[in-house]
């Protein structure tokens, strides 16, 4: 049997495609709370939706893979992807616009 994952990863993540006006933000709050994750989500003024997700890797490896279907009015592009520092308090929650 193997040992649960204890490793945290944070990833920032930029998110192209048909994410504004799908309910995207609303979706991926309910999507890191459900798993566990801490950080935030906002919709940027260039039609992108940017998000940092911190928890363990597993899970955030998960939420990447589930970010790339997104909710079912949404059709994503690509992600692009950085290593970050996690975040300074817990829980997911989504910001306003920049």
């Amino acid at each position: 049997m193997g040992k649960p994952e204890t490793r945290t990863k944070t990833v920032h993540a930029i998110i192209r495609g048909r994410v504004q006006g799908v309910w995207y933000r609303s979706w991926t709050v309910q999507e890191a709370t459900r798993r566990g994750l801490s950080g935030w989500v906002r919709n940027r003024a260039d039609g992108t939706v940017e998000a940092l997700f911190s928890g363990p890797a597993g899970q955030v490896e998960d939420m990447l893979a589930t970010c790339r279907e997104g909710p079912p009015a949404a059709w994503v592009d690509n992600i692009l992807t950085d290593n970050a520092v996690s975040p300074p308090t817990p829980g997911f929650r989504q910001l306003p616009t920049v």
